[in-house]
């Protein structure tokens, strides 16, 4: 898919990542641009990816064309598996998340980490591990 179609595609996830970013703005966080990703970062962030539904916690999550960190040095250190997520967010558009969630879902029922097994992050891992 050309790029910019693939920036409307994803475009209703990025408005969610937008929407995090601009609480976590009001309440002291930072934005930056990196390889025409915009990353947002701060305590409220920290808070969103330590408090996940199903007590999971992680450092970075990618929102369609918006990565959320925990802190600058977290994206940092995850921004090219992240990157990984924005051209699959660029691909499955708003079907993204439903898609991810399922394979997560049946993998986890079917006794394999629900985490390490989806083959979204399997994707991401080998391209950026």
């Amino acid at each position: 898919m050309p790029r910019p179609l693939g920036w409307i595609w994803a475009s209703p996830w990025t408005a969610f990542g937008l929407s995090l970013g601009v609480i976590a703005l009001a309440s002291g966080g930072r934005v930056q641009t990196r390889r025409g990703i915009i990353e947002f970062h701060g305590r409220f962030l920290r808070w969103f990816l330590t408090h996940l539904p199903g007590g999971s916690s992680f450092s970075a999550m990618t929102l369609g064309h918006v990565v959320v960190g925990q802190t600058g040095a977290d994206l940092d250190s995850v921004r090219e598996h992240e990157l990984v997520h924005v051209r699959q967010y660029e691909r499955w558009g708003p079907l993204f998340v439903p898609a991810y969630l399922l394979c997560s879902l049946v993998i986890g029922l079917r006794g394999g980490d629900a985490y390490r097994d989806n083959p979204f992050e399997r994707e991401a891992y080998e391209i950026a591990p």
